[in-house]
């Protein structure tokens, strides 16, 4: 039995590096715990202890799969950024905003073009043409444009 944990042992701490190594390439949490966990139950197996089917083994291989995964994840949100929410901005978070038409905006195409916060959105106006120069609000957004009428 011992000839098969070595062996078994090294198979789970290369299958762990290879996890590991995929969460370098795309991290996203997914693998990380799990291949943690493999390593330190193989590196159980190379110390001799008979995890597999030992009473006292399995406890102690569950234990140190709890230990190894709590580790992990106290490690990993430590590395992660804080819990600020996301930069990022859509056009659909854009309807009530208010911007300023910077290439004429009318209801047929969608070649006008809205400044809202320092981005030009390709946009199209509910009704009638909007010249440039123009404040406008955004009303709603279709595909990938935005629906806006003038501010009078």
């Amino acid at each position: 039995m011992l000839v098969e944990g070595i062996a078994l042992g090294w198979v789970l701490i290369v299958l762990g590096a290879v996890l590991l190594l995929i969460e370098v390439y795309q991290p996203g949490f997914f693998i990380a715990v799990p291949a943690t966990v493999l390593i330190i139950l193989g590196v159980l197996l190379l110390l001799g202890v008979d995890i597999l089917s030992s009473p006292t083994g399995l406890i102690v291989g569950v234990l140190a799969a709890i230990g190894a995964a709590l580790v992990t994840v106290w490690l990993y949100s430590r590395l992660t950024p804080g819990k600020k929410p996301p930069e990022t901005l859509s056009r659909d978070s854009l309807v009530g905003l208010e911007g300023l038409v910077v290439k004429e905006v009318d209801p047929e195409t969608l070649a006008g073009k809205v400044r809202i916060g320092g981005m030009e959105w390709s946009a199209r106006s509910e009704s009638g043409s909007i010249p440039a120069g123009r404040k406008v609000i955004v009303i709603r957004s279709e595909g990938v444009h935005i629906v806006v009428k003038e501010i009078v």
